[in-house]
C-alpha cells in the first residue's frame, strides 16, 4: 500500500494555514515511514506550534505537512 494513501490519525495543529503534527513523536514516526518511501533521509522540524517533516527529493529540499489526513508537500 502506498504510504501517501494511508490516513494520518495523529493529532494535528494549524499554523499559518498549514496542518502540522501536534507532537514530535508522531512526526518522527511518520518521518521514518516517509524516508523509506522516498528513499531519502527525513527529519522533523518545529514550525510554529507544530512539527513538519523535512527531506530532499530529487535534489530539492521539501517540507511535508498534512492535508486531508494525508501527507503533502508544503513547498
Amino acid at each position: 500500500m502506498d504510504l501517501f494513501a494511508v490516513p494520518v490519525f495523529d493529532a494535528t495543529v494549524i499554523f499559518e494555514g498549514n496542518e502540522l503534527f501536534k507532537g514530535k513523536g508522531a512526526a518522527e514516526h511518520w518521518a521514518k515511514r516517509l524516508a523509506a518511501e522516498i528513499d531519502s533521509e527525513t527529519t522533523v522540524r518545529k514550525i510554529g506550534t507544530g512539527w513538519a517533516l523535512c527531506s530532499t527529493v530529487n535534489g530539492v529540499d521539501c517540507i511535508w505537512g498534512i492535508h486531508g489526513q494525508r501527507l503533502k508537500r508544503m513547498n
